[in-house]
């Protein structure tokens, strides 16, 4: 275990846009196999060397700075689905409103018939039913 260690000293290692790849390349593996087009597999093995290639990188900088601008690509879109699987699981419990004035999303109790709702941010009163 110390020679890997040892190894992988000054190497820039796994990050995101690592983990993205390899959930891409599991994509296409799924495909492939699926569809039976065997010409896939030189793009799952570019996949591969691709993330080994970063993974063992001595050029710190370069690949923290290729990940940074992964992570701002993906930021809002990891944010959507985070709050989508929220809502999801929150579905029979609560609903969730807009505000009309300030588009802030609002959280509510369900069941609880036509209520006023206030929002947190604008203050802005409006009913919904619930």
């Amino acid at each position: 275990m110390d020679h890997l260690r040892r190894f992988m000293a000054g190497r820039y290692g796994n990050d995101q846009l690592n983990s993205a790849f390899l959930v891409v390349m599991l994509v296409l593996l799924v495909v492939e196999w699926l569809t039976g087009w065997e010409w896939m597999g030189i793009f799952l093995f570019a996949l591969l060397i691709l993330c080994y290639f970063r993974m063992f990188s001595r050029d710190i900088q370069a690949r923290y700075a290729e990940n940074q601008k992964f992570l701002r690509w993906w930021g809002p879109i990891g944010t959507r689905l985070h709050n989508a699987r929220l809502r999801f699981a929150d579905r029979k419990t609560h609903r969730y409103f807009k505000c009309p004035q300030c588009k802030q999303r609002l959280r509510v109790p369900r069941g609880r018939g036509k209520i006023d709702i206030t929002c947190p941010r604008c203050h802005t009163r409006f009913v919904r039913k619930s």
